[in-house]
């Protein structure tokens, strides 16, 4: 009996020892799983590292880049495309100007009544209308025909109370965003059509001048005042309200930027005079390229299967269209290294899935068990039951690859007021001096990942401080606008409408 009785303590502390054995080596390989998972965390917070040091190099950078790309055209990056605008609406403009914003598969109708000065909220009125899908590929005729029997429309129903008739001269602000090299403030040629339109003979054409005729063939008596890109209009709709605007900048799902720039220092269109002394320079910043940005694995893979690689660098790492791709990227590449996350789904391997709005929910959750991570990762990426310590760590990963983002584009702005000598330095080969008296500065900023995501706000003021010093940053103010593409360009047809 008592052999028994030793045979089955030895066959039970056996089983013991093989259980212990099973949970201690599970732990490890827990343990395991999440090192790989934080490891992976650790690689991508070095990568995104943007430390004030390295974004002063970033701003110098810019100004650089800015000065090469007003010396030549194909100097830089930088595109500094010459607008001609010189005359930005100051507040002092009356009357009713009118906008035309053609932008996709849809164009607006805008008209603005001009007071004074003292109005600052600006009295207007929008229609929409959709454009049917054959005047997509069709001709340049179909399609303008098309918009000015809409704009005589849209004048039609002023009402028997408006003090314009059909007989009186209209002018308007026409936004266009395709690809244009502008000629004039009102024209420019069609460089290449994008979003689904391939109107051929429209290509190399003055696209105002087609706007125009068609006008004019409808007996509608309105000219085309100002051709008008959408980040001009926000400095125009900037300036209307506070004339110390010198920049603009839209963060949204694209960027860019531009600024009023001496007419002296674009050394590429010498011998061109202004009233002003001053043009407004588009940027096109998100084309904008140095060795000192921040890239990681995640951001060379994104950008070699885009449809674009090796352009638009700067965009790829701080516009809505690609900060939730980045995120997804990294989400997916610790589901690879550890099975913490579960079985890959296929969501998780699709581009795009992960749109930055959702990202910034992810972000900004603030419930104490996350559940609004949850709920994204199962719904949007198809990952169910992720444990709240992984959701953390995809917080975690939002607000590296999201305050990358906003400090680089603090960065840029930086540049710009670096190269019109408003960042406290007295210029761009300057050191940082004490006895620049500072001028009031102003930068009107547009885009929904500015205005609507308040950590992506929070961080790139954090880093205007950091960058400029609290001195120097409590002159620089940034505003927020709103259509610019469209009100802005009504205000500038009414700022160039007797030049």
């Amino acid at each position: 009996m008592g052999r028994v009785v030793v045979g089955v303590t030895v066959g039970l502390a056996t089983v013991a020892c093989a259980v212990a054995a099973v949970a201690v080596g599970g732990r490890m390989r827990s343990r395991g799983k999440w090192k790989r998972v934080v490891r992976v965390l650790r690689e991508v917070e070095e990568g995104c590292e943007s430390s004030v040091e390295r974004l002063r190099q970033v701003v110098d950078a810019m100004a650089v880049e800015m000065h090469a790309g007003l010396a030549s055209e194909g100097g830089s990056k930088l595109k500094m495309l010459l607008t001609y605008v010189h005359n930005l609406p100051d507040g002092t403009e009356k009357g009713t100007y009118y906008a035309l914003h053609l932008g996709g598969t849809n164009f607006r109708v805008l008209r603005v009544h001009l007071h004074d000065r003292q109005s600052s909220v600006l009295e207007h009125e929008v229609e929409r209308q959709v454009i049917p899908q054959h005047l997509m590929t069709s001709t340049s005729k179909d399609l303008f025909d098309f918009i000015a029997s809409s704009l005589m429309e849209f004048i039609e129903k002023e009402g028997d109370g408006s003090e314009l008739s059909l007989d009186r001269r209209r002018e308007l602000g026409f936004t266009f965003s395709f690809p244009v090299k502008q000629t004039s403030v009102s024209s420019g040629i069609l460089i290449k059509w994008t979003k689904g339109f391939s109107i051929v003979d429209m290509v190399g054409v003055d696209v105002p001048a087609c706007l125009q005729e068609a006008l004019i063939r409808k007996g509608l008596d309105m000219r085309v005042a100002a051709l008008v890109n959408d980040t001009v209009g926000t400095l125009a709709l900037g300036h209307y309200h506070d004339s110390d605007t010198v920049a603009s900048v839209i963060i949204g799902t694209g960027t860019n930027a531009c600024y009023l720039e001496r007419v002296d220092a674009i050394i590429k269109c010498q011998g061109h005079l202004t009233s002003s002394g001053y043009m407004v320079v588009n940027m096109e910043w998100g084309n904008f390229w140095s060795s000192h940005l921040p890239r990681t694995s995640y951001d060379i893979d994104l950008d070699s299967e885009s449809p674009n690689p090796n352009d638009q660098g700067f965009e790829k790492m701080i516009s809505g269209m690609y900060l939730g791709d980045i995120v997804r990227r990294v989400i997916l590449r610790m589901s690879l290294e550890s099975d913490m996350f579960g079985p890959v789904s296929s969501k998780l391997n699709m581009p795009f899935t992960l749109r930055t709005p959702m990202m910034a929910a992810m972000h900004e959750d603030d419930s104490p068990d996350l559940r609004e991570v949850a709920r994204i990762l199962r719904d949007i990426l198809e990952i169910p039951d992720v444990p709240l310590k992984l959701r953390k760590v995809v917080v975690k990963v939002c607000d590296v690859v999201t305050r990358r983002a906003a400090r680089l584009a603090a960065a840029g702005i930086v540049g710009i007021l670096k190269k019109i000598g408003r960042d406290g330095s007295g210029g761009i080969t300057s050191g940082r001096r004490s006895d620049v008296k500072m001028k009031r500065t102003v930068v009107a900023i547009e885009g929904g990942l500015y205005s609507s995501y308040t950590l992506f706000r929070e961080y790139l003021h954090e880093a205007l401080n950091e960058i400029l010093g609290e001195d120097i940053a409590k002159h620089v103010i940034l505003k927020v606008t709103e259509d610019g593409s469209g009100v802005g360009a009504a205000l500038l047809a009414a700022s160039h409408s007797f030049l």
